[in-house]
């Protein structure tokens, strides 16, 4: 027979018990957290990811920095990603590239993106546009076109790596207007966009984003947009398919952390996500580059598992019959 003794005991562990785990609960975030963005600093996914833990930071209450982790189209960053503690404190903002090409491209990736992580969210879609340098003589994606299989031996093309957004797209692009560029692949889309703008390369696609401040100010040219319809920021700037091309394409970020998250926290970040995403800071900023954040269902960590999933099996078989692989 059990004795008030043993009793006041073992109720005494079970109050601190549940007391600890409220503790745990409660105390998260107590140090500072970083975000790992998978490409270069000042790319479409940097500026996003900048944007959205400058707008957490003020809910979760503790500093959030930001690490590039470029190489691989992101992978290795992601794989960073994966690899790190599942205690919230290490955030990774993958992309269409890095969470749904990259399985088709990357035959010894080191992580799988449907299953590797706890999905916090998707935070933005932006179009992709069809750029080229200033001193193509083109002025009409049709023109550019034209110019583009003219001079087929000696045309290159600048991407964020294989198995980026901007890689994956131009890789459906060329495919479908029938061009074969020299691909140059660089650690992120920032110094890819630095070689369009000084002339070393011919042309790329690349997110919106990155794109208008560069088309505004004029050092590129702007052929296309491939959405349905124009952006509000370039709005002289034709669709693909008023250009005459059936083509479209789209990049988007997400947020997610390393599998095996706690649930308490994980519902703290995606609060504090929903609360960025809502600021109306952060939503004035995202017109202004051409990008749409998602609303309801699609946004939260099952729309963000429902759109990969789907996404690497509409992908994978674009790929690998285009015959790109990576290292």
């Amino acid at each position: 027979m059990k004795t008030r003794r043993h009793i006041l005991v073992g109720l005494g562990l079970a109050l601190a018990a549940q007391t600890g785990g409220a503790v745990a609960q409660t105390a998260y975030p107590d140090r500072q957290i970083t975000i790992i963005v998978p490409f270069g600093a000042g790319g479409p996914t940097d500026v996003v990811a900048r944007l959205v833990a400058k707008q957490m930071e003020a809910t979760l209450g503790k500093p959030i920095i930001i690490e590039n982790v470029g190489g691989a189209g992101g992978t290795t960053g992601m794989t960073r990603v994966a690899q790190a503690a599942p205690d919230g404190y290490t955030i990774g903002i993958g992309n269409a590239g890095t969470q749904s090409a990259a399985p088709a491209l990357y035959p010894n990736l080191k992580y799988d993106p449907a299953q590797s992580f706890d999905q916090i969210g998707v935070l933005n879609h932006t179009p992709m546009v069809i750029v080229g340098k200033t001193a193509l003589p083109a002025k009409t994606l049709a023109e550019a076109i034209a110019h583009f299989k003219a001079n087929e031996a000696t045309l290159t093309q600048g991407h964020a790596g294989v198995g980026s957004t901007s890689h994956m797209a131009g890789v459906m692009f060329n495919a479908q207007v029938g061009v074969k560029p020299a691909q140059v692949a660089y650690r992120g889309t920032a110094p890819a966009m630095n070689d369009l703008v000084a002339g070393q390369v011919d042309f790329m696609i690349d997110q919106a984003l990155n794109i208008i401040p560069q088309a505004k100010a004029g050092t590129i040219k702007a052929f296309a947009v491939a959405a349905a319809t124009r952006i509000e920021s370039l709005p002289d700037v034709p669709t693909t398919k008023e250009a005459g091309v059936d083509f479209l394409s789209s990049g988007w970020n997400a947020m997610v952390t390393p599998k095996g998250l706690p649930q308490a926290v994980r519902e703290k970040l995606v609060d504090a996500m929903n609360k960025a995403l809502d600021m109306a800071e952060f939503k004035a900023r995202m017109v202004e580059l051409g990008s749409t954040i998602p609303q309801g269902a699609d946004r939260g960590p099952a729309g963000l598992q429902k759109l990969v999933e789907a996404e690497v099996a509409r992908i994978t078989p674009i790929l690998k019959a285009a015959g790109v692989v990576g290292n």
